[in-house]
C-alpha cells in the first residue's frame, strides 16, 4: 500500500496535514468503497461485493480517512459501525453518488444509442428536396433524438449559434476546416424548350449575358454565376430578370418560360427528368461542389 500512496506533507499556520495521492484510484472510487462497507456491515462482505480483497478494502477506507482527516468507522474484529463523521459523510454521500451513477448510465446509453436534442442548420433549398426525407429516416431510426432545424442561407457560427451540425452546399471553403462530404452536387443551367427555341441555346457561358437569368444571391450581394473554361474558373456578373435570396421559387418561374436558372440538379430532378426543363453548358459547370457537414 505504501508504494501506492504518496504522502505530501505541507506545513501551514494551523498545523500539519496530509494529502493522499492515488495513482490509480480517485476519491470517487474510495467513496464507493466506503458506501459498500456501510451497506455490507463489514470489510469482508464489502470485499466480496466489490471483487476485492478485504485488505484492499481496509486500506481504501484508511486512505479515505486520511484524506478527510477524520475516523469514519469504529472497528471490531467482526463488524464496523459508523462514527459521527462517518454518518455525516454517508448521509450526504447517497444523493451525490446516486446522481453520479445515474449520469454515468445516461452517458453510456447515449454512447450506445443517440439521444438528446440535435441542432442542424441547412440552406432553405435543401428542404425542397429529398434531404427532408433523409432527416425523417434518421429520426425514425433514432427515436430518442429531437431535432431543431435552423434554415438559413447565411453561414452559421457553430459555437456561437449553438449548432451541432451545419449543412452547406458549395466548394469546401478551407482545407484546414474539418468537414464530411455527404453528397456530390451537380449544378445545371436549364430553361424550358420553349424558352430555348425563342432565345437560342448558348454555346458558351458568356452568351448568357443576352438571356433572361433567374438567380439566387444573398441580399445586397452582386449576383454572379461561376463556370470553368479549359480548366480556368470564370465568373460572370449578372443583370438578372429575377434575383431572389433563395432559389426555391426559381424553377417554377423557369417553367413559365421566364428565363434561365442555374441551380443544383436535385432541386429540379422531376422537371429535368420529364424534359420540362432542358440543361445546357454542362461541360462548363464546375464539378467540385458538395453537400458537406461541418
Amino acid at each position: 500500500m505504501r508504494s501506492q500512496v504518496h504522502k505530501i506533507n505541507e506545513r501551514r499556520a494551523n498545523g500539519l496535514f496530509l494529502i493522499v495521492k492515488w495513482p490509480s484510484m480517485d476519491t470517487i472510487e474510495l467513496l464507493k468503497t466506503f458506501r459498500e462497507v456501510v451497506h455490507s456491515g463489514n470489510f469482508a462482505s464489502a470485499a466480496r461485493a466489490l471483487d476485492l480483497s478485504p485488505a484492499s478494502v481496509s486500506k481504501y477506507v484508511v486512505a479515505l480517512e486520511r484524506h478527510y482527516g477524520v475516523r469514519l468507522f469504529n472497528r471490531t474484529t467482526r463488524k464496523v459501525s459508523l462514527t459521527d463523521a462517518g454518518l455525516l459523510l454517508y448521509e450526504r454521500l447517497g444523493s451525490m453518488l446516486g446522481l453520479l451513477e445515474m449520469t454515468e448510465n445516461d452517458l453510456r446509453d447515449r454512447a450506445n444509442e443517440p439521444s438528446g436534442r440535435l441542432v442542424v442548420s441547412a440552406p432553405h433549398m435543401l428542404m425542397h428536396v429529398p434531404m427532408t426525407k433523409t432527416l425523417g429516416r434518421f429520426l425514425t431510426r433514432y427515436p430518442r433524438v429531437s431535432l431543431n432545424l435552423l434554415l438559413t442561407n447565411h453561414r452559421v457560427n457553430l459555437a456561437g449559434d449553438g449548432v451541432d451540425v451545419a449543412l452547406s452546399v458549395g466548394r469546401i471553403p478551407d482545407a484546414n476546416i474539418i468537414v464530411r462530404r455527404l453528397m456530390h452536387i451537380r449544378f445545371v443551367v436549364a430553361a424550358t424548350p420553349a424558352y430555348w427555341r425563342k432565345h437560342g441555346r448558348p454555346a458558351h457561358p458568356r452568351e448568357l449575358a443576352s438571356h433572361h437569368t433567374l438567380s439566387a444571391s444573398q441580399y445586397n450581394e452582386a449576383p454572379r454565376w461561376e463556370f470553368v473554361d479549359e480548366g480556368q474558373r470564370i465568373e460572370f456578373a449578372l443583370e438578372p430578370h429575377v434575383d431572389a435570396t433563395d432559389g426555391a421559387p426559381l424553377p417554377l418561374l423557369a417553367l413559365m418560360d421566364l428565363g434561365v436558372v442555374y441551380l443544383p440538379s436535385l432541386t429540379m430532378v422531376e422537371h429535368l427528368t420529364s424534359g420540362a426543363l432542358e440543361p445546357v453548358l454542362q461541360s462548363f459547370v464546375p464539378t467540385d461542389y458538395w453537400l458537406f457537414a461541418a
